[in-house]
């Protein structure tokens, strides 16, 4: 093959990616809508039940087609970072808010909204919610400080509870590294007032060793691979 058959090879490899993460995407957009009306209706039980038949049917042909435990999604690249049914960011996860993070100053900076489909005490988010947040908010910090590791322990203080359909701001940095062990600390408040701590957190993540990464995650990364050099 020549180069340039080569290169032209890769850019539909590339637009084709990109066009399954954007359907991934859309389809997750829809998916979050559908919880969202589903959880917070009150359309007549009728109606309910009209629904519920529909959703099968449309889900039927997704189930055709699906990955065992140790495949990735196609449109993933682990060793990229890329998790499109991450339950926290992930754009393609109904479950997932989701919760978009980037970097200010050596800071993890974390936006999302949460609606009632997370609702624990009424008009609240559910505390283990806020937890998941937090872990993944550390864990992001602890990673891009270049010591990924795995979450050890998780201490969560709630000081406030955490507000539905109201912007949050979350915060996450590296507290301390001693060999394979990182300390992170993170909060969670509102983007109006992100200096009232509604609930704060410190985790303990730790790095795996070689044959730990090997034992745990081998088939996963290794099926991955495959898939990305075919």
């Amino acid at each position: 093959m020549s180069d340039i058959d080569n290169g032209r090879r890769l850019r539909a490899v590339d637009d084709g990616l990109l066009r399954r993460r954007e359907a991934i995407a859309d389809l997750g957009d829809a998916l979050r809508l559908l919880i969202e009306n589903a959880t917070a209706t009150e359309a007549p039980t009728e109606e309910l039940i009209r629904a519920a038949e529909r959703i099968r049917r449309a889900a039927a042909p997704l189930g055709e087609r699906v990955r065992g435990r140790f495949e990735s999604a196609a449109a993933d690249d682990l060793l990229g970072g890329v998790r499109l049914y991450n339950p926290v960011t992930g754009a393609g996860s109904a479950f997932a808010p989701p919760l978009e993070i980037s970097r200010e100053d050596g800071l993890a900076v974390g936006t999302c909204t949460l609606g009632l489909a997370f609702e624990g005490p009424p008009s609240y988010a559910h505390g283990g919610v806020s937890a998941m947040l937090l872990d993944q908010m550390l864990g992001y910090a602890v990673s891009v400080s270049g010591h990924p590791g795995m979450t050890g322990r998780l201490d969560t203080a709630y000081r406030r509870p955490v507000p539905l359909h109201t912007p949050l701001r979350l915060t996450a940095e590296v507290a301390a590294i001693e060999g394979r062990r990182v300390t992170a600390t993170g909060t969670i408040a509102t983007a109006d007032e992100p200096g009232e701590v509604l609930v704060e957190a410190t985790g303990v993540f730790v790095a795996l060793r070689a044959e730990q990464a090997q034992r745990l995650f081998g088939p996963v990364i290794g099926r991955n691979r495959e898939s990305r050099a075919g």
